[in-house]
């Protein structure tokens, strides 16, 4: 993992007791303490995986004494049939941990798995992908660590890492370039400033206030091509703000999209409405 334990920790935490609250009523009452059991994970699709360390640190929580073996790591590629990992017993501790170690692996490797799928769709092509800020409460660091694994890059981690002019924002304050020069005044050295356009016009505005990146939001892939050439021609020689596209970006369209020219896609469907990756815990004592 690339997070700090404690960061993981005490998303582990929130979820064991969440799931167990003090008793697990058929584990406890059904089975003895000491009875051993070793259990697989094991892959039933093919994809990318993510969030192993933090689904076997579960595990830990319950049981300092229980057996952890890895033989896939993260952003490695499995297939069908695989075995991810083996944990080693208790019975009870493993069939306590079960749920909470799935639902967080299933979750990062589903995300993964996507994000490669749209990188694989950027292939031979300068641009990148990203997720946004449309995460699960409480999830939004390891999701965004789970799109890094499936060949990714992070846009910002929160409000606080850049200063972004939506829509709204620049309708509110008035005028794109007056809300630019004003942030300009008053965010440090360090930070970056982004704008989201919505046409050609508003475009050429954000290119004449220097803006260091640039959202062709919502627009078609003929719109953003056109885009692409007026950002050329226009900043020929001169400082080329960051380009990234975003909305309405599907894996029907993402190859399209990155041949424009534009350097980054960012996708909100990565980590808003992922599927989970299907992986399962195969006891046998």
């Amino acid at each position: 993992m690339l997070l700090p334990n404690f960061y993981v920790d005490d998303i582990i935490k929130r979820a064991l007791e969440e799931d167990i609250n003090y008793i697990d009523l058929a584990t406890d009452y059904l089975l003895d303490d000491n009875d051993k059991s070793q259990a697989s994970f094991v892959a039933k699709a093919d994809g990318i995986l993510c969030g192993i360390d933090a689904a076997l640190r579960v595990f830990t929580f319950i049981d300092s004494d229980i057996k952890t073996e890895v033989r896939i790591r993260d952003g490695e590629q499995v297939s069908k049939g695989d075995v991810i990992a083996i944990v080693s017993g208790r019975t009870k501790s493993i069939l306590k941990g079960e749920r909470t170690s799935l639902n967080i692996l299933q979750h990062m490797s589903g995300i993964a798995t996507e994000t490669s799928k749209y990188v694989q769709c950027c292939k031979g092509t300068k641009c990148g992908v990203t997720e946004t800020r449309k995460t699960l409460p409480g999830l939004r660091a390891l999701e965004k660590y789970a799109v890094t694994a499936g060949g990714g890059k992070n846009h910002r981690f929160n409000l606080s890492d850049g200063a972004m002019l939506k829509d709204n924002h620049i309708d509110a304050y008035g005028s794109l370039s007056a809300a630019v020069a004003a942030l300009r005044k008053k965010v440090g050295h360090m930070v970056k400033i982004e704008v989201e356009v919505r046409d050609q016009a508003e475009l050429k505005e954000a290119l004449s206030c220097a803006a260091d990146v640039i959202m062709l939001d919502n627009m078609t892939v003929p719109e953003m091509t056109e885009c692409i050439k007026i950002v050329d021609e226009t900043t020929a020689g001169k400082f080329r703000p960051f380009i990234e596209a975003s909305g309405n970006i599907t894996l029907d369209n993402a190859a399209e999209v990155a041949k424009t020219g534009v350097d980054i896609i960012s996708v909100g469907a990565l980590t808003h409405s992922v599927k989970a990756f299907d992986i399962s815990l195969r006891i046998k004592k």
